[in-house]
């Protein structure tokens, strides 16, 4: 039987989730998606929309800001990392904070990728190809 390209199955599109309190840092986080070719951009303003949004829906890769109120990324990420269904979810860290022992934390709790704000567009996307290489199938 001869195979054409159109008996072969579409390539999946990628779905990601983005999380911070600032609605103009998820805008500029889903411009920046966009610009890659991912248009599926789920957008949530905290920890526990975010967390409600994944026990529903999957995507291929979480972006997260630390500093959010009532749940930090930490504890989405730790939550996370405690779900079968999510445990390997590619988690890219965003966040103005750049000490050391945040970072160690970050590591320690799974991170796949970390990025301290303000970035570029280019880094920002190379964070996002770096976590998308290692995604895993749950």
């Amino acid at each position: 039987m001869k195979h054409t390209f159109s008996s072969l199955p579409p390539k999946k599109a990628i779905r990601a989730l983005v999380v911070d309190d600032m609605g103009s840092m998820r805008m500029l986080i889903r411009a920046i998606l966009n610009q890659m070719g991912i248009f599926d951009v789920a957008q949530a303003s905290n920890g526990q929309n975010a967390l409600n949004y994944l026990d529903q829906n999957s995507v291929d890769i979480l972006i997260c800001d630390w500093s959010m109120p009532g749940m930090t990324g930490l504890e989405v990420l730790a939550s996370i990392r405690q779900k079968p269904h999510l445990k390997g979810l590619p988690v890219l860290m965003v966040t103005a904070e750049q000490s050391q022992s945040q970072v160690r934390d970050a590591i320690d709790a799974g991170v796949t990728s970390y990025v301290t704000k303000p970035f570029t567009p280019a880094t920002l996307q190379a964070h996002i190809r770096k976590c998308l290489a290692r995604r895993t199938s749950s």
